[in-house]
């Protein structure tokens, strides 16, 4: 099977678990994953991430992160620039997800951040996905 959006279906496998309350959910490796596995930890949606070494293609072992009783850090994740449109913005056109509640994740010429680590740095880029 080929995957025309990875990055669709590594939040897809997350939003997945997050339904069903997994503990760990497994992705398979890529750059652009681990960074936003690096931001999502960052901004405290997960609890943490690992490589894992396969034989094949290595995997990103995510643990999930949920409040008291349950209740889920994850409320909403959302592909925003697809492989058949591309999203761009400029610097001063970055949108804010639920009025600087949710994160937005650019892609810049200086790799991935969030939309305020963006419009901090004056950069604009790629929409890749909101969290909230």
């Amino acid at each position: 099977m080929v995957l025309t959006d990875p990055i669709a279906d590594m939040l897809t496998r997350i939003r997945n678990a997050n339904t069903v309350n997994h503990e760990v959910v497994e992705i398979p490796a890529s750059t652009i994953k681990l960074e936003l596995a690096r931001i999502m930890k960052q901004e405290g949606y997960i609890k943490d991430f690992d490589l894992v070494q396969k034989d094949v293609q290595s995997v990103i072992k995510v643990s999930m992160k949920y409040g008291a009783n349950k209740q889920k850090v994850i409320r909403g994740l959302k592909r925003i620039s697809k492989p058949a449109l591309r999203v761009y913005v400029k610097k001063d056109e970055i949108p804010k997800v639920l009025n600087g509640l949710g994160v937005a994740v650019i892609s810049t010429s200086r790799g991935l951040m969030t939309d305020r680590q963006a419009r901090e740095a004056g950069l604009g880029g790629e929409v890749i996905c909101y969290m909230w």
